[in-house]
């Protein structure tokens, strides 16, 4: 029996997850998800693996493996790190067996993996710098039309009239929605033409990296956006990508999950 802490620093929120793992057998005993909200993330990870140890009824002594991914490579108590595109792929198998490509929809990029049953990473892309395609980009959008975050998704499927959103800076874009807003669109018609633009950008990458067996997970911050998710199925068909986007209730700790498990496997 192996124990392992996997941590996933992120630019918007710290994921840390605590495994137990016995051959191909993995329990999961506890998980934190904290936004960071310019705390020092290295003092933020140390607090959050110090409440899971807690939370299991555990000591440190007892952790086989920490391992860190993201941005987590100086955190100064881990035994190791791994890429991102690494332990997405293998929380994804672990969410969702199906899983063979993976959208991880993060606070300031998007990135598309492709990857075996065992989570091997066959190939990838990213977005550009440009953060009209992120999570950061959808949080203020949401701010300037007074729209909590968790009610963006079901606002978007409410949506008529989708407004065309083109720009591919995230400025501009912002800009257009100021224009929508004088011209008296609705919030549910903008968020939807925000998902489809967005979406159309994403996919474009499943197109790149030839996703085409399995199901698509999706993960990150925005995994949980239903309006995006929706998005993302319909831009699919258009671009004709035979897979169909999922997600899960715990898609956003993929990350996290992924390091705790290659974390034991290393060991």
């Amino acid at each position: 029996m192996t124990t392992s802490i996997g941590i996933d620093v992120g630019s918007g929120c710290i994921k840390t997850v605590l495994f137990k793992t016995d051959g191909d057998n993995y329990e999961w005993v506890a998980r934190r998800n904290d936004k960071i909200r310019q705390r020092d993330p290295k003092e933020l990870a140390r607090r959050a693996y110090d409440e899971v140890l807690e939370e299991a009824g555990l000591k440190e002594s007892e952790v086989q493996y920490t391992a860190t991914t993201g941005d987590g490579e100086n955190i100064e108590f881990s035994t190791g790190h791994f890429y991102s595109m690494t332990t997405h792929a293998r929380g994804a198998i672990y969410l969702n067996p199906e899983s063979r490509s993976v959208l991880d929809m993060g606070a300031l990029n998007g990135r598309a993996v492709k990857m075996d049953e065992h989570g091997k990473v066959l190939t990838y892309r990213m977005t550009s710098q440009c953060a009209s395609g992120s999570g950061q980009f959808l949080e203020n959008i949401s701010r300037y039309l007074g729209i909590a975050q968790n009610e963006i998704g079901e606002l978007s499927k409410q949506a008529d009239n989708p407004e065309d959103v083109s720009s591919i800076c995230a400025v501009l874009a912002e800009t257009d929605v100021i224009n929508m807003v004088s011209r008296g669109i609705s919030a549910p018609n903008i968020l939807r033409g925000i998902h489809d633009s967005m979406a159309g950008r994403l996919v474009k990458l499943l197109r790149v990296i030839k996703a085409n067996e399995g199901v698509t997970f999706l993960s990150g911050g925005l995994a949980l956006d239903e309006g995006l998710m929706d998005s993302i199925n319909a831009s699919m068909v258009k671009m004709k990508i035979p897979t169909k986007a999922v997600n899960h209730p715990d898609s956003p700790y993929a990350g996290a999950i992924g390091a705790a498990i290659w974390g034991a496997y290393r060991y």
